[in-house]
């Protein structure tokens, strides 16, 4: 096999999971846009334990059972189309960080048949 690499970059949105857009989940949205954007792929990712700017920690342990618990929303794609997806999202007013991170999307290949 031989491996085959391509340049892109991997968005990451982290949120609350009770974050809201017109009464339905901001990560849904936010999904859904990259969908429609046609965006390579995009992934929504529950956290069991964390806190954001107002220092409150979320957890799902039993003792301190909590809501709105954070979220993460990957997507990986070529630059451009990433660059150009997060700036339609300022509607939304994501309080969360966002990121972008230079990533190498890998592509194995079996070995040619000869």
């Amino acid at each position: 096999m031989t491996l085959e690499t391509t340049p892109a970059v991997r968005l990451t949105i982290l949120i609350g999971e009770d974050d809201q857009w017109q009464h339905r989940p901001l990560y849904d949205e936010i999904i859904r846009r990259a969908h429609a954007a046609g965006l390579a792929g995009a992934s929504v990712f529950r956290g069991v334990e964390g806190y954001g700017a107002n220092n409150h920690i979320h957890t799902t342990r039993i003792l301190s059972l909590s809501e709105d618990m954070p979220v993460a929303i990957m997507i990986v794609d070529r630059e451009p189309l990433v660059r150009e997806f997060v700036a339609g999202l300022r509607e939304l007013r994501i309080e969360g960080s966002i990121t972008l991170e230079p990533v190498e999307v890998v592509r194995l290949t079996p070995p040619d048949a000869g």
